[in-house]
């Protein structure tokens, strides 16, 4: 696939699988090696075939999602992505009412950034929600493998308030399952997925290494707080939004409660997003290594992906981007003043490298 994901067109590569999974790591440095080797081992020359996947994978889904008898009204951005070209179609076959946005594939991205992580791209969502009345509005990103939600009341559900909802439909099905939850997700989803009895472990950010790890511990769903969600239960175990999409729908479809209402007993914690802060990719690594070792001297630490460091009234995290030389900051606490007292020492940790641009939130 070539592909940016959510990044800008700058960032334009190649996504290499194999098998049942994709390149990551020290695979993509061995493609790397062969790429500039003249030397070929191989017996005959590989080939390229054409095929159409959209009749068998809306063929696919209705075998697989069965919505029940609610009829919903869904707001549909695809941000012009690829996602145009199936999701519509897809969400119609299930027996949605669709109000469509963006959803011609444009690689210009003429209306917003297919980046559904960022409130700025689900304005026009969160509007028309609001406006027609709409029971939920979805957000696809560029490659459509990310999902951004709103409410029927125009509000975003964050990638791990999502999954909270998916892991109380999954975990009674599959009970002591493990949990992975990425270390950028809310203590509330640990919390959840211990009380529905599961067994939670924090992991690393990345979609190839959650999937890795999904094998690894025979995990059947998790996710992202970049919207990936990975189901493994009655899926393959990827990060495909249209699917999720459909679980989302299939969840209201047999309830009679809103979904403003299905999560309206999930605290809302005081927490920030995603904050990126420049960092050349050449130090960044050094940087969250001696950030860890000096907040290790006084707190308790998380250490399986940067530094999530535990405070008296909440967490703080740094890593390091897996896709841009920048270092990713989060936090969340139980109060907007230890919410401030925590992004204030993260960010006085970071001041003392003079490679490290301003935590700006």
């Amino acid at each position: 696939m070539i592909t940016a994901s959510h990044n800008p067109a700058e960032f334009n590569g190649f996504k290499l699988a194999h098998g049942f999974g994709t390149l990551y790591g020290e695979e993509i440095q061995q493609v790397r090696a062969l790429a500039g080797t003249t030397e070929v081992s191989a017996q005959r020359i590989g080939g390229v075939t054409h095929d159409d996947v959209v009749p068998p994978y809306r063929v696919m889904m209705r075998k697989k999602i069965r919505l029940g008898p609610r009829r919903l009204r869904v707001v549909l951005d695809c941000g012009n992505g690829t996602a145009s070209l199936v999701a519509p179609d897809v969400l119609r076959d299930l027996g949605c009412e669709v109000i469509p946005l963006y959803c011609d594939s444009d690689p210009r991205f003429p209306n917003h950034h297919p980046d559904p992580t960022q409130e700025e791209n689900l304005r026009d969502v969160i509007a028309t929600v609001r406006r027609e009345g709409a029971d939920v509005g979805i957000g696809l990103d560029g490659d459509g493998d990310r999902i951004g939600v709103v409410d029927d009341q125009g509000r975003i559900i964050w990638g791990d308030t999502l999954m909270i909802l998916f892991w109380r439909e999954i975990l009674p099905k599959h009970p002591g399952t493990v949990g992975i939850v990425e270390v950028k997700c809310s203590q509330t989803l640990y919390d959840e997925i211990m009380r529905l009895g599961g067994r939670p472990i924090f992991y690393k950010t990345g979609h190839s290494l959650i999937k890795a790890k999904m094998k690894e511990v025979g995990a059947v769903f998790t996710g992202e707080m970049s919207g990936h969600m990975f189901f493994a239960d009655e899926y393959y175990g990827y990060d495909d939004a249209v699917y999720a999409a459909a679980r989302l729908l299939r969840i209201l479809s047999h309830s009679d409660r809103s979904l403003s209402a299905l999560l309206a007993d999930v605290p809302r914690l005081p927490s920030t997003p995603e904050i990126r802060v420049d960092c050349p990719d050449e130090v960044k690594f050094e940087v969250v290594r001696a950030v860890t070792e000096a907040f290790r001297r006084e707190y308790q630490v998380i250490d399986v992906d940067g530094v999530r460091v535990l405070f008296p009234d909440g967490w703080g995290l740094i890593r390091a981007s897996n896709t841009q030389p920048a270092l990713v900051v989060r936090a969340e606490a139980k109060t907007p003043e230890g919410l401030g007292s925590i992004i204030q020492a993260l960010g006085s940790a970071l001041s003392r490298f003079p490679d490290v641009g301003p935590l700006r939130w």
